[in-house]
């Protein structure tokens, strides 16, 4: 995954169902290396200067299609809780796979070398503030994902089967 990215292109083609090929290209990379790259993903290519940061590869069944769709999220932990954050750059509308997750709770996490099923669940009230707050320490762009739209963005709690 070379170069800087457009985030308000890269949520234009998620929009329209579009893959942008450097998204294709780490989720192939991690599947094809088992998890020991890919896991790890350079996030100054955002332009946030922020490093290494954690990616799992979310696997969901497509509300309309039925179809596995993947996506690699950047992810924090609770407890043995995984946390993923539904900010879609900041969009007005909510990605894909979290309404895929809202449809069928049923996922599939490869995190790093490790691939196992979880349960989504929407984390609120007192529970979501903790976590967002912890996610911040994670990822801080998510504050001005935040800022950029009305929607109050989902914090999706992945508890192992």
């Amino acid at each position: 995954m070379a170069g800087k990215f457009d985030l308000d292109r890269l949520v234009k083609d998620l929009d329209t169902g579009n893959v942008p090929d450097w998204i294709a290209e780490h989720i192939r990379i991690y599947r094809e290396s088992g998890g020991k790259e890919g896991h790890l993903w350079d996030a100054s290519i955002a332009g946030e200067g922020l490093g290494l940061t954690p990616t799992l590869l979310l696997t969901t069944v497509g509300r309309k299609t039925g179809q596995k769709r993947t996506m690699p999220l950047i992810y924090g932990k609770v407890g043995a809780n995984h946390i993923v954050i539904g900010s879609k750059g900041g969009s007005q509308t909510h990605p894909a796979w979290y309404l895929n997750l809202l449809a069928n709770p049923e996922v599939n996490l490869q995190v790093a070398t490790e691939n196992f099923n979880a349960r989504a669940r929407i984390a609120t009230g007192g529970e979501r503030a903790q976590i967002w707050k912890h996610m911040l320490t994670v990822y801080p762009p998510y504050h001005d994902y935040q800022a950029k739209t009305s929607r109050e963005i989902p914090v999706v709690v992945l508890e192992k089967q």
